[in-house]
């Protein structure tokens, strides 16, 4: 996995396709060919001061960071970016539910893909 950077990236994940689960939101959109390499996903994490201060911002994507760290290894595709981006509830939720916030988020975000594609190609 790496890591988005620029804030374009951000910018163009944010226009793809989006999902609210629990105390997630999961943002995805194909990774551009320029930017693209090979077998590699690319994932970014926000936290905006909604969350509270700064320790609860970091410690917010921190949790973020560790429950991609298990879930997307198995779940993500390869040539897409993801951008995990926290909500109220983050800091405060079990363990286990944020996996399984993030785990529902990502199945509903890539039925989403498929469908577009499907679209695309009929």
């Amino acid at each position: 996995m790496d890591h988005l950077k620029k804030r374009a990236d951000f910018l163009r994940a944010a226009r793809g396709i989006r999902r609210v689960e629990g105390a997630v939101t999961l943002e995805t959109c194909p990774t551009p060919e320029p930017e693209a390499l090979p077998g590699r996903l690319r994932i970014g994490f926000t936290a905006s001061k909604k969350i509270g201060n700064a320790v609860a911002r970091n410690r917010a994507k921190r949790r973020l960071r560790a429950a991609a760290k298990e879930v997307l290894p198995l779940l993500g595709r390869v040539g897409h970016d993801y951008v995990l981006v926290a909500r109220g509830t983050c800091v405060a939720r079990p363990f286990p539910a944020l996996l399984s916030d993030i785990t529902t988020a990502l199945k509903a975000a890539h039925k989403k893909l498929d469908a577009n594609a499907g679209e695309g190609h009929a």
